[in-house]
C-alpha cells in the first residue's frame, strides 16, 4: 500500500544513469527511505533531485560526491573570494565588504566553535565550492522572534564558486547537509531557512530539497537595512525519517 497525499499516492521515481527505478511511499516511510528501498538494487545511495512535484525524484550518480566538512581558519580566504562572488555578494553584501579581517572576526568565532553557529565546507569530488553555516533557531532570540519554529535548525548556504554555480547542485548539497544534521541534531523535527523573496534561484533549490514556501517577514540586518524573506520549512520526519537509535552497549 502507498502513502497518498489526499487521495493520490506518492510516487518516487530514482534515476541511476538511464534507467528509471520507480515506486511509490510505503505508510509510515520516509521520503529517503522509500528512495533507498527502490534504489536498493544499486547498492548506492539516492539524493535528491526534485522533490517539489507530484513525483519525487531522486538520483544515484556514482561519478558525484558532495560531502561537508567543518570549515577551517585556513578556508576563510577561500570565504572571501566565495563572499565577494557578484551571485553571492548580492544576498550576503549587508555584513560590509568582505575583507579577511572582517571575515576573520565575523567567522572565525564560528569555526572555532565559540558561538552557536557552525561553518562547513561543501566539498564536490573533493573540490571545495562553497559554504553552509547552520544553528539552532532558539539560540539567535532576535531570529526566533520571527520565525514559526525556535527548535529548528536554522542553515544558510551559498555556492561560492562562479563556475560550479547553477549546475544544479543546491538541491543535492542540501540533502548532504541534511543528513549530517539529522545526526547532529537528532531530536530537530524542522529545518529552517529565509532566503530573500527576490532570491528565485535560492527558493528553487529549497522546493528541489523537500522544503515548503511558509510566511513572509521582514527580517533586520546588520546595515540597518530590511529583507523581506520567505520562511521555508523541512518536515524532518516526512523527508528523512528519525534516526536509528543508538545501539545498546
Amino acid at each position: 500500500m502507498a502513502v497518498t497525499d489526499g487521495t493520490r499516492a506518492v510516487p518516487v521515481v530514482v534515476r541511476h544513469g538511464e534507467r528509471e527505478l520507480s515506486g511509490a511511499v510505503r505508510p509510515a516511510e520516509s521520503w529517503a527511505a522509500a528512495a533507498a528501498r527502490i534504489a536498493a538494487t544499486t547498492l548506492a545511495e539516492p539524493v535528491a533531485d526534485d522533490l517539489s512535484g507530484e513525483t519525487l525524484r531522486f538520483a544515484v550518480d556514482p561519478d558525484q560526491r558532495i560531502d561537508l566538512r567543518a570549515m577551517t581558519h585556513g578556508d576563510l580566504p577561500a570565504l572571501v573570494r566565495w563572499l565577494r562572488a557578484d551571485h553571492v555578494r548580492r544576498w550576503w553584501g549587508h555584513d560590509g565588504e568582505a575583507t579577511i579581517e572582517r571575515v576573520t572576526a565575523s567567522y572565525g568565532p564560528r569555526v572555532d566553535g565559540r558561538t552557536p553557529t557552525r561553518m562547513w565546507v561543501i566539498e564536490v569530488n573533493g573540490r571545495s565550492v562553497g559554504f553552509v553555516q547552520d544553528y539552532r533557531v532558539r539560540d539567535h532570540p532576535g531570529f526566533a522572534l520571527l520565525t514559526p519554529d525556535p527548535d529548528a535548525v536554522g542553515l544558510d548556504y551559498a555556492i561560492g564558486e562562479p563556475g560550479w554555480a547553477g549546475r544544479g547542485l543546491g538541491a543535492r548539497v542540501l540533502w548532504a547537509w541534511m543528513q549530517g544534521a539529522r545526526r547532529r541534531y537528532p531530536d530537530a523535527t524542522a529545518y529552517f531557512a529565509a532566503p530573500d523573496h527576490a532570491n528565485a534561484a535560492s527558493l528553487r533549490i529549497l522546493d528541489k530539497a523537500g522544503f515548503t514556501r511558509g510566511t513572509w517577514f521582514d527580517e533586520p540586518q546588520r546595515d540597518g537595512t530590511t529583507s523581506t524573506v520567505v520562511g521555508c520549512t523541512l518536515d524532518v520526519r516526512r523527508v528523512l525519517g528519525l534516526p536509528a537509535p543508538p545501539r545498546a552497549p
